[in-house]
């Protein structure tokens, strides 16, 4: 069962966030470009305690920035590579800063955060091709990378895992997915009745920025798109968390249905009654658990 403090952050940050169902998709439109010409694209470091006294920061142009975060008080051995959601039209934000540092602590990792070009003024092909290669450059240093990411940036990390793999390129040895939308065509019926229960994410919206990502609805079900729908064998043995109160949890579940008929190593956590991206949100034990299964998975 959810605790307390689950179930106070299941209501507040759907109020915190604007969370609602969509007017129109031109009026959406309008609003997330007019939201993107005011964006402050500097790395939102508010959220982490000390962080300018702990981290050091480089901005790298792969064509976009790309944040790489180094810690100024112990050794680095590996690189945590982690990919942003927001639906692929917010950017990052301090919840995500906040989680990669603290993840990178634990497993004494740097951290090489892309600020990937946002829908609707971009899609998927905008960026894709120089993540995979930035991803593969830094999975040829000591260490190898841990290839993570949530929500849409989760997708996006699988979908980067397949490109690496049909290239020839060299892999992340993991892959963490905190509640990935994988599957951008919607193919499963049952996400429309999880509609009904998810506070936090609308159906409508999803439709929307989904076709933005893609560019057309050709696309939107191409591996770089939509990876759950792809050829999943060999890739990174990988753990994926998710609760059941998500719009994206069918999207999950088929990913995992998918992984174990492609004979791929997917260890999937499902957590009933769970707001999407669970493992992120701050002051719930579940994240604290979330927090640990991810880190035992890493060692």
């Amino acid at each position: 069962m959810p605790s307390l403090r689950h179930a106070l952050l299941a209501s507040v940050i759907p109020r915190l966030r604007r969370a609602g169902d969509l007017d129109s998709e031109p009026l959406e439109r309008a609003r997330v470009e007019a939201c993107h010409r005011d964006l402050d694209r500097s790395l939102p470091t508010r959220g982490t305690p000390g962080f300018a006294k702990r981290w050091e920061v480089e901005v790298a142009d792969i064509g976009f920035p790309c944040h790489v975060l180094t810690p100024r008080l112990r050794h680095v051995h590996r690189t945590l590579y982690y990919v942003h959601g927001g639906a692929f039209m917010a950017p990052i934000d301090a919840v995500h800063v906040r989680y990669a540092t603290r993840l990178a602590d634990a497993i004494g990792a740097r951290v090489v955060m892309p600020d990937y070009p946002l829908a609707p003024e971009h899609t998927w092909a905008d960026s894709h091709d120089a993540l995979v290669s930035d991803a593969a450059r830094w999975a040829d240093e000591e260490g190898g990378i841990v290839l993570a990411g949530d929500s849409a940036g989760g997708g996006l990390a699988l979908a980067m895992a397949l490109s690496v793999r049909e290239r020839g390129l060299t892999p992340a040895t993991h892959l963490v997915m905190h509640a990935p939308w994988v599957d951008l065509t919607t193919s499963t019926p049952e996400t429309r009745d999880v509609d009904a229960v998810d506070p936090w994410l609308f159906h409508s919206k999803l439709e929307a920025y989904a076709l933005w990502w893609a560019g057309s609805e050709a696309d939107l079900a191409r591996p770089e798109v939509s990876p759950a729908l792809a050829d999943l064998a060999g890739l990174p043995k990988a753990l994926m968390l998710y609760g059941t109160r998500d719009l994206l949890h069918p999207g999950c579940r088929l990913l995992a249905r998918r992984a174990t008929e492609a004979g791929w190593d997917l260890t999937s956590i499902e957590e009933p009654d769970l707001l999407h991206v669970y493992g992120l949100l701050p002051f719930i034990p579940e994240a604290r658990r979330a927090f640990t299964q991810v880190v035992d998975f890493l060692r």
